[in-house]
C-alpha cells in the first residue's frame, strides 16, 4: 500500500513537472516583474503632461523627453528618474488605482493631469484625479512628474 502511494506521489510529481516543461514561454514583459524595462537612448521616451487646477505657476502642458532628459518640463530629470524608479515590468508608473481597493474617503482637491507619449516602448494615456485616498497616492507617486500637492 505505501508503495503504490509513493509511486503516485512520484507519477504525480513527474507529470506537474513535464507540463510546466511544456508549457509556452511567458513573454518577457511578465516574466520578471522586478526587472526595469530596458533604455534606448534613443530619445523614444517622450511624454506631455497636461496638469489643471493645481494652482498658480503648477497649471500647464509640459513636455518631457527622458534618456536623455529634456523639454520643458520644470524638473526633467528628476521626473525620468522617478519614472525609471517607479517602471517595472508587469507594472507600471501609469496603471490605474487598483478597482475595488480600500480608498479613504479623502479629497484631495480638484486638481487633474493627463501624461499622453511613450514611455519603454509603450504608448501612454494616463489621467490622474485627486477625489480619493488611492487616486493621492498614485498622484504623488509620481512627483516630481506631477506637482507636489501635500503641502
Amino acid at each position: 500500500m505505501l508503495r503504490r502511494i509513493v509511486l503516485a506521489v512520484a507519477t504525480s510529481a513527474a507529470a506537474s513537472f513535464a507540463a510546466l516543461s511544456a508549457a509556452p514561454p511567458v513573454a518577457y514583459a511578465d516574466s520578471s516583474p522586478f526587472m526595469p524595462p530596458p533604455v534606448s537612448g534613443t530619445g523614444d521616451d517622450h511624454l506631455t503632461v497636461t496638469v489643471r487646477e493645481a494652482g498658480e505657476g503648477r497649471d500647464g502642458t509640459f513636455e518631457l523627453d527622458c534618456h536623455p532628459a529634456g523639454g520643458n518640463h520644470p524638473d526633467a530629470l528628476a521626473a525620468c528618474e522617478q519614472l525609471d524608479r517607479k517602471t517595472s515590468w508587469g507594472t507600471g508608473p501609469f496603471a490605474p488605482a487598483r478597482e475595488g481597493g480600500m480608498c479613504t474617503m479623502q479629497y484631495g482637491g480638484p486638481a487633474t493631469a493627463h501624461i499622453t507619449g511613450t514611455w519603454a516602448g509603450r504608448p501612454v494615456d494616463a489621467t490622474y484625479r485627486r477625489g480619493d485616498g488611492c487616486e493621492i497616492a498614485r498622484w504623488d507617486t509620481l512627483v516630481p512628474v506631477l506637482p507636489d500637492l501635500s503641502a
